[in-house]
């Protein structure tokens, strides 16, 4: 009888693992198979992307993670979740489970926070803005890092989200952002700055009751206090947010709120109903209404 070790298996090399990932997350349906396959090895292989695959060979360690990692994204664990990190505009946010991901589409919210900011940079102002339920803090942040001189408020009700925003802030260099854990429903909701902020940006939680994401990335893992905005039609939530704006602006402040795709022209009655004017909706990158945009015109 032979004592000789049986053969030990080859590794793949890394073009063959990625091509077999990405055949694995297309048969479960996962939205973007190839890159999320990418990125699964770039960061097992500690590097920011994989621009080309090549035939080089990878450790039998490497390989044996990356398909844990693969297994995860199969399940339809978020992406970010595994890596822990996702971008926003020029920033790389760290994100954790109970903490709402950040998405694209809240991009086009934040920049046109940062025109109005911008805007009044130019003129020689500290513009003051204040973002209303900021989960990982990508608006805020954002706004501080591309606007330098802005005083930014960044609020929201989980304290999970409040610490990762100043985790994400100080990772970003920005020292100066107040965060305030508190509610939008509260009427005294940063008290000492009514009247005086210059711009209000929220992407506030707004799906309603029964609109269940059909994402198990977003139903499974996004926490139900960022997603369900209250009410029949999804919009408790944002009503609030509208109230605290009507206190926290001064006139001629703007105010930009994301929503639903269903939900522009109902959100854009109830602005106008609230004093804004010049109330129009904008398109994220999709072409979808995403956002409310208005000034503050009290009577």
């Amino acid at each position: 009888m032979s004592t000789e070790p049986p053969p030990s298996r080859p590794v793949p090399d890394l073009r063959a693992l990625v091509e077999g990932a990405t055949r694995i997350l297309d048969q479960a349906a996962v939205p973007s198979p190839a890159s999320d396959a990418r990125a699964l090895a770039a960061f097992v292989l500690g590097v920011e992307r994989l621009p080309v695959l090549s035939d080089s060979p990878v450790s039998a360690g490497q390989a044996a993670r990356y398909a844990g990692l693969v297994e995860r994204r199969r399940l339809r664990e978020p992406l970010q979740h595994i890596v822990g990190s996702t971008g926003f505009r020029y920033l790389t946010l760290a994100v954790e489970p109970g903490v709402f991901v950040p998405r694209p589409e809240t991009e086009v919210v934040a920049q046109v926070a940062i025109d109005e900011a911008d805007r009044l940079a130019a003129l020689g102002l500290s513009p003051t803005v204040v973002d209303l339920c900021c989960g990982a803090g990508g608006i805020a942040i954002s706004v501080a890092t591309e606007v330098p001189g802005s005083l930014v408020t960044a609020v929201d009700l989980s304290p999970a989200a409040i610490a990762l925003t100043r985790r994400n802030a100080l990772a970003a260099g920005v020292g100066a952002l107040r965060l305030e854990q508190d509610d939008v429903r509260d009427p005294l909701l940063l008290a000492d700055l009514d009247g005086t902020v210059d711009v209000v940006v929220s992407n506030p939680p707004y799906i309603p009751p029964d609109a269940v994401p059909v994402e198990p990335e977003v139903r499974d893992h996004d926490p139900d206090l960022a997603l369900y905005g209250g009410g029949l039609d999804g919009l408790d939530i944002p009503r609030a947010v509208i109230t605290a704006a009507t206190r926290l602006l001064k006139p001629g402040g703007l105010f930009v709120m994301e929503h639903a795709e269903v939900q522009d022209a109902a959100v854009r009655e109830l602005a106008a109903a609230a004093s804004f004017t010049q109330v129009r909706t904008v398109d994220d990158l999709t072409g979808r209404p995403r956002a409310v945009v208005g000034r503050f015109q009290p009577n």
